[in-house]
């Protein structure tokens, strides 16, 4: 579910979107999910300050919580 979230967020954002990439590493109670993206792109996902990412993450963290985890995001060049 979080996967797929991620992938409809970040492939709306940027001018690349076959690039996109998402791994998940699942734990006991949480899951981490690795974010490729084209490093032309990489800005778009990230945005000024990191606000988009933020946003990204706060949305993460509310899915993972309404399913009883903890969810991450890490965003890899």
């Amino acid at each position: 579910m979080e996967k797929e979230l991620v992938e409809f967020m970040v492939k709306s954002l940027v001018d690349e979107p076959d690039e996109v990439m998402v791994n998940v590493v699942e734990g006991e109670k949480s899951v981490v999910l690795e974010l490729h993206v084209s490093k032309d792109d990489i800005g778009k996902v990230i945005g000024k300050q990191g606000r988009i990412a933020k946003a990204i993450r706060t949305i993460l963290s509310a899915s993972a919580t309404k399913d009883g985890r903890r969810a991450s995001l890490e965003i890899l060049d």
